[in-house]
Parts: C-alpha cells; sequence; structure tokens
C-alpha cells in the first residue's frame, strides 16, 4: 500500500460519503439509499420519495450521501417544490381553509400545520374539535371496548388471588 491511499478506504471509495444530507431543517442519513433516507423526512413516504428519485434521474437504491453534488441538489430542489409537481390526492393538506390551496407539507412545518388545524377546530367547537378536547377518537372508530384509558374494567384475577392469598395468612 503506497503513502497516498488511506488504509480503510474501500474499492468504490466511500470516503467521498457525505453522511448527513441537509434538507429543509432536517439532517437525513447519508449511509442510507435515496428512498430510504427521503422517507425518514415528515411528509414523505415511501410512493413520494419513488417518485422524487425517478424525477431526479436517480437510482432509488443508490447510497444517498455517495451522490454527487447536483444530483443533491437536484433532489433536495423537488423535494422543496413536491407540491406543484404531484399530483393532488398525493398532497397532505388538501384545501387549507384560510387559502383554500393544496399544499404539500415537509418537516416542521406539518406538524405546525396539523396543530393549527386542530386548534382551530377545537375553537369552534367542530365534532372533531370536540373528541379532541376530550381525547377521544376522532374518525369513527369503535370505543366500546378500545380506546379505555381508565383502570381496570372486568374481572381483576390478579387483585382477588392476592386477597385470597392475604385472608389465607391470617386464617393461619
Amino acid at each position: 500500500m503506497s503513502a497516498e491511499e488511506p488504509e480503510d478506504a474501500g474499492e468504490d471509495g466511500e470516503e467521498d460519503i457525505r453522511y448527513f444530507v441537509r434538507i429543509g431543517q432536517a439532517d437525513l442519513d447519508g449511509t442510507k439509499s435515496v428512498e430510504r433516507s427521503l422517507t425518514d423526512l415528515r411528509g414523505i413516504g415511501r410512493r413520494s420519495a419513488r417518485i422524487i428519485a425517478d424525477k431526479a434521474g436517480v437510482e432509488r437504491t443508490a447510497t444517498f450521501g455517495a451522490l454527487d453534488d447536483d444530483s443533491i441538489d437536484e433532489i433536495v430542489e423537488l423535494v422543496e417544490g413536491f407540491a406543484e409537481e404531484a399530483p393532488e390526492w398525493l398532497t397532505n393538506h388538501r384545501n387549507d381553509f384560510f387559502s383554500g390551496e393544496t399544499t404539500h407539507e415537509i418537516g416542521n412545518d406539518l406538524g405546525l400545520t396539523r396543530r393549527q388545524d386542530i386548534n382551530r377546530m377545537k375553537m369552534i367547537n367542530s365534532y372533531k374539535g370536540t373528541r379532541h378536547k376530550r381525547g377521544q377518537k376522532v374518525r369513527g372508530q369503535r370505543t366500546k371496548s378500545t380506546g379505555r384509558t381508565e383502570g381496570t374494567i372486568g374481572v381483576n384475577v390478579e387483585a382477588i388471588k392476592e386477597d385470597a392469598a392475604e385472608a389465607a395468612e391470617d386464617d393461619e
């Protein structure tokens, strides 16, 4: 081995990998594949990640941090402008209450928008807002036997066994 070659460098040039790729306010793992790494970003699922990789002309199984800077920049632009490119059914925030626009929120903006929508529903006392206030299920799920948060309902076998053991000790 010559003096110029690093000892830990592999045949495929792993020393050039970017371990973190920043998109918006999130750091994505550069050691994962493009598709897998993009799904770590809130608001981007597997289908969206696959569409973005295809539009960027990048192999979706390629290591994200090993791509050249131009490809990474193109992916970043596609992620940030995904709302204009995506069909309406693929977006995650349709018909905004104030503007009426359809957008696709990504990262921290998704959580902020969701919180604002829930708070607006609570303030106007809509049915969904009332359910959110009470901490109950919102989307029509059954609640007779699930979603219980208060104590034990029905027979508590452990308590009966403990009471029986204490009664047996008292008798002795």
